[in-house]
């Protein structure tokens, strides 16, 4: 969309040996830049012996594409010369050479010279993970075709002067339409007058060829022009307003390019396709067959000659360090050297193919949520089968996958599929762990909860508690009394929280009449029975699952943090329809 895929030859710097590389610009379009890892793909399987790395201004964006297949040892500080393509696969250099050694997360990314000698000689034990380069693939799948379904031809009514300029050089759509739709208030000064290079008077229809998200750009955009500049548009009724007010907007593009234009001389373009250079660069297309046998002068010959100067004098002819001609200096070069014939180009307007349908523009929700699920490989049931099929279980046990799930300051791992092995517990192991900690010892513990248990026991000043107390601090403590201590404090603070407000909000389960008999009373009185009702268990799933729906509705159809954690678990909540109906139901 801004600049053509170019490769040219580096010299070696450093540690860095000689190579071909480049630089592209591609702007708002990234299904240009994903053309452009096909290209560099394409390239190594046509050449085995190249190897080639691609990144941009995100850093490795191919490993960012896989985000979720990658090994925990890849991070972004030390993926650096790890990512390559090459014989038409991903390949990346693990942190170790053996299986053997132990990965250190530290170690230093390799140098060039070390990435291509271990490629070199262990490509077959550095090839990416299936998935990997699955989801790298299915990004670049289908082109060369895939291009066609990017374009979008469209009607314009233009200068007379644009569209033979389109003709030669159709890669200035891009320049024009970016001027427009990147103007300042500076570049429509020269906007704000009768046009020097595109007058408004010779003017005809024409089918110009967009990206799709060229022609995006230029058709979102609100605009009047100028009554100085002398474009007016038909009454939005007409029926090929849409064509004048893209015509308009792209010759206010190319004009803008103009006026920015340094004035080079005309036969700048002449002086460098006059060269020895020049010669030897045609001279090996003739030898290659690159004008596949046309006649020298035939409309195909020129249209190919054409095509092998611009790349001559934008790819070979500027060195790296040269400023390359700016699109205003290559549209005056090409409006003095190239002929028009207005009347040719108006009959060629009477019978114009019709313009492809633009109705792609228009995403509605549905749709959008369709290509997010595609984009994550998910299939959905129909509507109907998801409302007799939803199971609030699901929601509950999602929520216990995700949060039983390792977690860190990085993020947390999202329990992709449900045939996952659930985290288990194992007791011994905790409560080893619990002795580690507080030590078997009661004289281990923390001082500060010495000095507590000491102001409790000698707050009520009887000598024989002391007494008690300091025996109790000799003798060992097993860890299996310490978590029954613990359990005995949870409890203790449960009864607390049942009687405020707090614990009253939560929904808890309903005992049956054994439990209830065979429920222990620790403290005999007329409340014992009121405080066993309010210890009864807090039901966790229907809690659960009630806070959800809640935080579901209140995002009122919008992204919220309940519905993104649960779609990406594959869980989708139906849509609120009964809204009102159950909120007069919940005050009844």
């Amino acid at each position: 969309q801004r600049q053509p895929f170019r490769l040219r030859y580096v010299p070696r710097r450093g540690e860095t040996p000689a190579h071909i590389g480049g630089t592209t610009l591609f702007g708002d379009n990234v299904e240009d830049e994903w053309f452009i890892v096909y290209l560099v793909r394409e390239i190594t399987r046509e050449f085995p012996g190249l190897a080639a790395r691609i990144d941009d201004n995100d850093g490795e964006f191919l490993l960012i594409e896989a985000a979720d297949f990658l090994p925990k040892w890849l991070n972004p500080e030390n993926s650096e010369n790890r990512v390559f393509f090459y014989k038409g696969e991903l390949h990346i250099i693990p942190l170790s050479e053996t299986p053997e050694q132990d990965c250190d997360l530290s170690a230093p990314c390799p140098t060039i010279p070390q990435s291509l000698a271990l490629l070199s000689t262990h490509s077959e034990e550095f090839l990416a993970a299936e998935p990997i380069r699955a989801a790298v693939n299915k990004r670049i799948n289908g082109y060369p075709e895939k291009i066609q379904a990017s374009l979008h031809r469209a009607r314009c009514f233009l200068p007379a002067g644009i569209v033979a300029v389109l003709r030669q050089r159709p890669s200035l759509v891009a320049a024009a339409v970016q001027a427009f739709y990147l103007r300042d208030p500076g570049d429509l000064r020269a906007c704000r007058r009768p046009f020097r290079t595109f007058p408004a008077e010779q003017r005809v229809m024409a089918l110009v060829t967009f990206t799709r998200c060229l022609y995006a750009q230029l058709v979102q955009q609100k605009f009047a022009p100028d009554r100085r500049s002398g474009y007016t548009l038909p009454a939005p009724s007409h029926p090929q307003y849409r064509a004048y007010e893209l015509g308009m907007k792209l010759a206010h593009g190319f004009e803008i390019l103009c006026s920015k234009s340094s004035k080079v001389a005309p036969d700048a373009k002449r002086n460098v396709l006059s060269g020895p250079l020049w010669e030897r660069f045609l001279r090996s297309l003739k030898e290659k067959d690159y004008f596949k046998g046309e006649m020298e002068g035939s409309a195909k010959y020129l249209e190919l000659l054409h095509m092998a100067e611009d790349h001559f004098q934008q790819s070979v002819a500027m060195p790296e360090s040269s400023v390359e001609v700016s699109p205003g200096d290559e549209i005056l070069t090409l409006l003095q050297t190239t002929s028009i014939d207005l009347k040719e180009l108006e009959k060629e307007a009477a019978c114009l193919p019709p313009e492809d349908d633009d109705s792609w523009l228009d995403i509605t929700p549905d749709a959008l949520d369709q290509m997010l699920k595609e984009a994550r490989n998910e299939s959905l049931p129909s509507t109907n089968e998801e409302e007799q099929k939803y199971d609030l279980e699901t929601v509950a046990e999602s929520m216990k996958a995700f949060v039983s799930k390792v977690s860190s300051h990085e993020g947390a791992e999202m329990p992709w599929s449900s045939d996952e092995s659930h985290v288990t517990f194992d007791v011994d192991s905790f409560t080893k762990a619990l002795d580690r900690i507080l030590g078997a010892d009661s004289e281990e513990l923390d001082s500060d909860d010495l000095d507590e248990e000491e102001e409790f026991d000698f707050s009520d000043g009887d000598d024989e508690d002391l007494d008690a107390g300091n025996q109790r601090q000799d003798q060992k403590v097993s860890p299996e009394d310490l978590v029954g201590s613990l359990k005995s404090y949870m409890n203790e603070m449960d009864r607390e929280l049942a009687q405020t407000n707090v614990g009253k909000s939560f929904t808890t389960k309903k005992r049956g009449a054994s439990s209830v008999e065979a429920a222990t009373s620790e403290s005999a009185g007329p409340d014992s029975g009121a405080e066993d009702a309010e210890l009864a268990p807090v039901d966790v799933d229907m809690n659960l699952v009630a806070n959800l729906l809640e935080s579901y509705s209140a995002q009122a159809g919008l992204a919220g943090p309940t519905s993104n954690i649960l779609q990406s678990m594959g869980v989708y909540l139906p849509e609120n329809t009964d809204h009102t109906g159950s909120s007069s139901r919940a005050t009844q």
